[in-house]
Order: C-alpha cells, then structure tokens, then sequence
C-alpha cells in the first residue's frame, strides 16, 4: 500500500503525460495525414488500447491519493479517511475472470525456461504460399521471392508456441508447425523467449488498467514497441524504407543475430513481468470472491 502527498502524485502523472506524448508523437503526426506504418500500427490496431488511453494516468490498486477529490469525479474511485483510492473490489466483479487468467498466464511464463529457436519463422509461416501483393503488408513488398519464403520454412522448420501467431498461418504452413497452439493451451505453451509473449506483457498490463499502473503500462508498451521492430526486421516483408536493417534469418548468419536480439529482449522482458505479476498477484487477492493462491 502506498500514499502519495498530491505533489507527488500531480509531478507522477504530469510526467506520464509528458513521457507518452514524446512516445506516440510520430505516430500522432501520422495519423492525421493518413500515413500507415506497418511496423508501429501494430501496436495500435492489434492492441486495443487506444492512444489516448495509454496517456491517461492512474495510479493503480493500492495507492491512496491525498488531497485528490477531483478524483471522485472518475469512475471506480472512492473517499477513504486516509484518502482517495481506487475502488479495486468493485472493479474485479466484472473483470475478476481477467485477472486470474492474466495471474495463471504470467506465473506459468516466469516460470519456465526461454526457448531461442524459432528464428522468427512465425512471420513467414503468415505469408507461405501468398504473392506478396496478397499478404497483410502488401505495400511493404517482400525482400525475398514467395519460392524462398517456402523453401526457408521447411529447411528451417516452424516451432511456434504462440496462439495469436499461428492463428494468421497461412493453410499451407500451419501443418508445419510442431504443435498446435490454442487458447486452451495458452498456459502450457507460452515461454519467455517468444516474441509475441515479451510483446503480451503490454496486453496482459492493460486488460487490467486502472487496476495496474499505468508507468508500469507504458514500461510495457516500450518493450512492446522494441520487441515489434525485431518482429519485422526478421520477416521476408522489405521494410528498408523505414530506415531499418533486416535480419537474415533465412541465412545461418542472421539465424545467430536474431537469437542473439531476441536473448537481449527476453532479459528486458523479466523485470517488467515481475513487476506486473506482484501487482497482477496483489489486485487478484483484492477480490474476496476469488479463489487465489496467496503463496
């Protein structure tokens, strides 16, 4: 539990204000003239959580607000002697099921160990069998031939665990694929090494906002944004009109650099999903209804 004196808490949210504007401010500047970039949109058209959302700051489950009554104001707030806080319990009588979903699915991610073999085949395995002008990116083009996207899959193979990458394989690249990951088997196969797991974290963060801080969502969404350019710079799409370097996995020489960047990402991801699981663990045991182990 933590108190913030309001000039602690007006400086921490001023400071939020000013971090997510200087974050979002080239995509901001696109937005209003139209311009897609595939690489970023991502994060705004596959995440739900909108910009301005992102902007807004909360202080999360457990901090008490001094001298904050504009606060009442905002939904889910409520007056305490010690002061405002935010109203936790009553939030989790609808979002109680998220949270423990979010709970099991980080516990069991901090829990395993990385996996570093995939090689970013997920990205190609989405484009196997397709002209580049079919693909979701049509206006990237691709760098290599769609022979070489098919011929690289199968020499290399395709070991992916994540479901919300398997789900965009193409028909002709989901049987290559190891296993078959589904929502059911989230808990099982989700590992800290994968991309799109380190990339979640952001997700998994703001499923629970206000519940979760939102410093500790944009920490998230950084990591996401980082995470994202790598996801691309080893896909078959061509994006050096983005100033961006590729990496050549479908060479042994780019094999070894992504796995290297994706070692460097996974270490930045650990912190980030501690953090978020102690608090994730802290709202869940909020909710006198929910059945969580306190251990």
């Amino acid at each position: 539990m933590t108190t913030l004196a309001r000039a602690e808490w007006t400086t921490r949210r001023d400071a939020h204000h000013e971090r997510v504007d200087a974050l979002l401010a080239e995509h901001r500047w696109r937005s209003t003239r139209g311009i897609k970039h595939p690489v970023e949109d991502f994060l705004f058209e596959y995440y739900t959580y909108r910009p301005y959302q992102l902007r807004r700051w909360h202080p999360g489950h457990g901090t008490t607000l001094l001298d904050a009554d504009d606060w009442l104001e905002e939904k889910d707030y409520r007056a305490t002697d010690s002061g405002v806080l935010l109203d936790t319990p009553t939030i989790l009588r609808t979002r109680g099921r998220t949270a423990t979903q979010v709970l099991a699915l980080l516990r069991a991610t901090s829990e395993r160990k990385p996996s570093f073999g995939c090689f970013g085949m997920h990205e190609w395995a989405m484009v196997d069998g397709l002209r580049a002008e079919e693909t979701r990116h049509p206006q990237l083009g691709l760098r290599v031939g769609p022979e070489q996207v098919s011929e690289t899959i199968r020499s290399v193979g395709v070991r992916c665990t994540h479901v919300d990458a398997y789900r965009f394989f193409t028909p002709s690249a989901k049987p290559l694929n190891d296993c078959i990951p589904t929502r059911a088997n989230q808990v099982e196969l989700d590992q800290p090494g994968c991309l799109h797991v380190g990339m979640d974290l952001y997700k998994s963060a703001y499923k629970l906002s206000p519940m979760v801080g939102s410093e500790l969502i944009a920490d998230c969404f950084e990591l996401a944004r980082r995470i994202r350019v790598l996801d691309m710079r080893a896909s078959p799409y061509d994006v050096s009109s983005f100033g961006l370097r590729p990496v050549a996995v479908d060479t042994v020489a780019g094999r070894a650099e992504y796995a290297a960047e994706q070692r460097e990402l996974a270490l930045a991801a650990e912190p980030l999903r501690a953090r978020l699981l102690a608090q994730v663990t802290a709202i869940a045991v909020a909710d006198p209804a929910a059945s969580v182990d306190r251990a």
